[in-house]
């Protein structure tokens, strides 16, 4: 079994600072903070334009520096997953969660 999770978007293209991911990649247990929120590309998914769900992702509380833990994934395809965005509990599908940079905590850094 395969435990990295592809890019469903162009984010791979975006470079990412050491110890940061896409919420996309992250696994149970993954904790840290936001470190940032918007879509990798101009294109819309599922519906949505990027900026209709940036602007979702920010009114559920996806902020940049809000504490977040991946803490339950789907049992097919790993998807959705689940975080605990700071005293709250959010289901994400990973296409989605592609749109958020999770700077990791120095714990679970690799």
């Amino acid at each position: 079994m395969d435990d990295s999770y592809p890019h469903p978007t162009s984010a791979a293209a975006q470079p990412l600072a050491p110890g940061e991911i896409r919420l996309s990649q992250a696994r149970v247990g993954d904790r840290g903070v936001i470190g940032a929120v918007g879509a990798p590309d101009a294109q819309g998914r599922g519906g949505l334009d990027a900026q209709e769900l940036e602007r979702r992702l920010l009114e559920l509380g996806f902020v940049e520096g809000a504490a977040i833990e991946v803490i339950h994934e789907g049992a097919i395809g790993h998807d959705p997953i689940a975080v605990r965005l700071d005293d709250m509990r959010v289901a994400l599908r990973r296409k989605d969660a592609a749109d958020v940079v999770l700077r990791l905590a120095p714990e679970t850094a690799q």
